[in-house]
């Protein structure tokens, strides 16, 4: 019998709770709410109420940063490296000329004379390939192409260990060309527009063990300096007793 009331009390509470939102339903039609800043939207249209699905910010593409690159400057006219010191070429009509241009090269084709360009530079004379001012050159034209190819692939793994195998190459012959001739090393840079910087220092990282074997070795130098001191003493002793004999025998 108790149960029976009290379920009936519930149902009575639960049909006036339905009756109050429908009032107020009514009233505020056609009218959205948020639930909170961060929760899902929520809509009401012709009476029932629509839940928006929530934005997915996280999917939204970075924004790619336009960089200038070091073919930028290299002029659609010019000729390809190959066809440039032809003099027949000079002479043929425009649509061939187009043809043998860097305006239908591919990429390696401008990287190449980017390259020329940049050898032109440092080389001692027209047959100069292969001192250190060249290979200088040649790979800084590989390293620059390698940074603007990872600026667009990130994840592309093995170019980027080619472009730090290179880059190691031409701080090796960079250190050796400044210790025997600092003057070309001075003009490469300027030339090339690198920037030289020194290594770090060497660094480690301290810790307690470190600090306790530090400690340990500087009693043991402590130790072998004392013993190489009362040595010295005892051989300037003995030396001088030596001598004072000496000295005595001569007398007698």
């Amino acid at each position: 019998m108790l149960t029976n009331l009290g379920l009936r009390a519930a149902l009575r509470w639960s049909a006036g709770a339905l009756r109050q939102s429908s009032a107020l339903c009514s009233a505020v039609s056609l009218q959205t709410r948020t639930c909170s800043p961060s929760g899902p939207t929520v809509s009401r249209v012709a009476g029932n109420f629509v839940v928006l699905p929530p934005l997915r910010h996280y999917a939204r593409g970075q924004k790619q940063t336009t960089s200038e690159s070091q073919l930028s400057d290299l002029h659609p006219t010019m000729l390809k490296k190959d066809y440039a010191a032809v003099p027949i070429v000079q002479t043929t009509d425009d649509l061939v000329k187009r043809l043998l241009s860097l305006e239908l090269a591919s990429h390696s084709e401008k990287l190449k004379l980017k390259t020329e360009q940049l050898v032109a530079k440092v080389q001692k004379d027209e047959y100069d390939r292969s001192s250190v001012e060249v290979r200088v050159a040649v790979l800084t034209a590989r390293i620059r192409n390698y940074q603007e190819h990872l600026k667009k692939h990130h994840k592309d793994k093995a170019n980027k260990r080619r472009m730090l195998m290179a880059i190691d190459r031409r701080k090796k012959l960079l250190k050796n060309l400044r210790l025997v001739r600092y003057e070309a090393f001075e003009k490469v840079c300027e030339q090339l527009g690198i920037t030289y910087t020194f290594p770090p220092e060497y660094y480690r990282r301290v810790t307690r063990r470190w600090l306790a074997k530090k400690e340990f070795c500087k009693k043991v130098y402590k130790a072998v300096q004392k013993q190489k001191a009362e040595q010295r003493l005892r051989m300037k002793q003995s030396s001088t007793q030596m001598n004072a004999a000496t000295t005595k025998a001569e007398e007698t």
